[in-house]
């Protein structure tokens, strides 16, 4: 029929919105490459200034364009179903210690960027299933003497074991459900040291 109109499609998704977030982690991209030497100080300058006018992904593609880069220039797409999962503003680092005692954070909270727990004949557990991230890679220094920790997961969080035991042991990640992976997946570096006790990181189903 003459005149008829099409089913309404969904936006583009080059033309979505940008977060701070996102706008800091191409941020963080431009000075690395120019501490590799990919980018002089003015070409450095002009970029960053172009990243934090950007309003959409669109607008991030030309100033990464020549780059290795992992940064979010390309918008999700609708088919995936999949976002990147959100960061929020939050602390850079925070410190906890348990000595014959035990800390424990599950829930909704927020991990910063450098998180660092020391428990002595004491107990440490992490669950970061429900958590928001303050960045796209976080680290935990977990340090035990004569005590644990352990760290939960969900199946979409990429984890990097760095920890060393002495008598003791780094374990993980561990579990029934299977990692389903991506490239938005957050990174959770573990790392640390274990005497006498042990330091695991589960993986469970949110």
């Amino acid at each position: 029929m003459s005149g008829e109109l099409s089913p309404r499609e969904g936006p583009d998704p080059a033309l979505l919105r940008i977060s701070d977030a996102e706008r800091h982690q191409v941020a963080e991209l431009l000075r690395e490459a120019a501490g590799e030497g990919r980018l002089d100080l003015d070409e450095l300058d002009e970029r960053l200034a172009a990243t934090y006018a950007a309003r959409t992904y669109a607008d991030l593609v030309p100033i990464t364009a020549d780059l290795p880069t992992q940064a979010p220039t390309q918008a999700p797409t609708q088919a995936s179903g999949r976002t990147a999962p959100a960061q929020v503003d939050g602390p850079e680092r925070e410190s906890h210690v348990a000595v014959m005692s035990g800390l424990k954070r599950s829930g909704t909270w927020t991990v910063p960027r450098q998180m660092t727990v020391f428990a002595m004949m004491g107990g440490a557990e992490l669950d970061l299933r429900h958590a928001t991230f303050t960045a796209d890679e976080v680290t935990l220094t977990i340090n035990v003497f004569m005590g644990g920790a352990t760290v939960v997961v969900g199946p979409r969080t990429r984890v990097v074991m760095e920890g060393v035991g002495i008598m003791g042991g780094y374990s993980g990640p561990s579990g029934l459900v299977d990692a389903d992976l991506d490239p938005s997946s957050p990174v959770v570096r573990v790392r640390g040291v274990a005497i006498w006790g042990g330091v695991s990181v589960e993986r469970k189903q949110g």
